[in-house]
């Protein structure tokens, strides 16, 4: 992991936060999504959200699943998608130099493509569930292939001529307590490390390859029993917010109280040749080629007899993310 301190001047820092109050509505993650047609059963993240239902989290807490699911249904906005900018002013992070060289060192690929700028809001108790990143591959991205689909190719090694490798820059802003970044970078068996995020610093690492999470954003967790499906998080003007529901005010917070970050990611490619071929889509995968592949390393696995014994497409989903996602262990709470 690199890490970028500071990472802006301090004018431009300062900019980022007011920009983050003028976008002043956010939705929750749980709404984010395309609807894609393999399974749409299982839930765009079913991966992680099982996981932390069952294991309770990093330190392998248990409560109420409701209570459970309202910590990890945080707030979530996009800023920039390749060259659609819906912030203006954001495009200081997205082609920023120092993200830039930061991918170059991490997958040793020269040719940098800004990809994705989007915010992400916890309140205070809220926390993100140990998982790994949604990765692309040529042809095979969170538009038409379910978003754990993508992390099991990933994870399955059955697809890496096709990966995308992605570089994911966090940058940090404000002054909230708590909410560490928890990653693994020894891999799922290896020992946690943290880092407890400070105002205008961020960090760079391969977030689909290495898990990762946030601890627990410190502060009053009681209205958390009161969040919803579908509530949103809204700036009142100063330093206030409310979630609320429609034009009901749910719970009000302070600026201070939020834990905020601006992610960037960016495709890293070996040379100018292997991008062109991604923008003229030579050899994308398709989502039958993908299924056929992964059914046929199950029956190698033992997993099943024959490939005509594949189960019906949610039966099939869950025992490829059991089969091939390897999630860290809970330590004792």
């Amino acid at each position: 992991m690199l890490v970028l301190d500071p990472l802006l001047p301090a004018d431009e820092a300062d900019a980022m936060v007011r920009l983050w109050h003028d976008v002043g509505d956010f939705g929750q993650y749980s709404n984010e999504g395309f609807a894609t047609r393999f399974a749409p059963e299982l839930a765009q993240r079913y991966d992680a959200a099982a996981n932390f239902v069952r294991s309770g989290g990093r330190f392998g807490r248990t409560e109420d699943v409701a209570v459970a699911a309202a910590r990890t249904n945080y707030f979530r906005e996009t800023y920039a998608y390749g060259d659609d900018i819906t912030a203006p002013g954001i495009e200081v992070l997205l082609h920023h130099e120092g993200f830039a060289e930061a991918a170059r060192a991490l997958h040793g690929r020269p040719v940098i493509v800004p990809a994705i700028v989007y915010a992400n809001l916890l309140l205070p108790g809220q926390e993100l569930a140990v998982h790994t990143d949604v990765p692309e591959f040529r042809g095979a991205n969170r538009t038409t292939i379910p978003q754990w689909l993508l992390v099991v190719m990933h994870h399955a090694d059955l697809f890496d001529d096709w990966r995308m490798p992605i570089a994911t820059g966090i940058a940090y802003f404000g002054h909230a307590r708590g909410g560490e970044l928890a990653y693994y970078p020894d891999g799922a068996t290896g020992p946690v490390a943290t880092y407890a995020p400070r105002h205008d610093t961020a960090v760079v690492l391969d977030t689909d390859t290495v898990f990762h999470g946030v601890d627990r954003v410190d502060g009053d967790d009681s209205p958390l029993a009161s969040l919803k499906p579908g509530m949103r998080l809204r700036h009142l003007g100063g330093e206030r917010w409310a979630v609320v529901d429609g034009d009901r005010e749910v719970v009000t917070y302070g600026t201070d109280d939020l834990r905020y970050s601006v992610s960037w990611k960016a495709y890293c490619f070996a040379d100018d040749a292997e991008r062109d071929a991604w923008a003229a889509h030579d050899d994308d995968l398709d989502i039958e080629t993908i299924l056929l592949r992964l059914v046929d390393d199950l029956v190698e696995r033992g997993r099943l007899a024959t490939a005509a014994d594949r189960p019906g497409d949610p039966e099939l989903g869950r025992l490829l993310i059991d089969e091939y996602i390897r999630f860290p262990q809970a330590a004792d709470a």
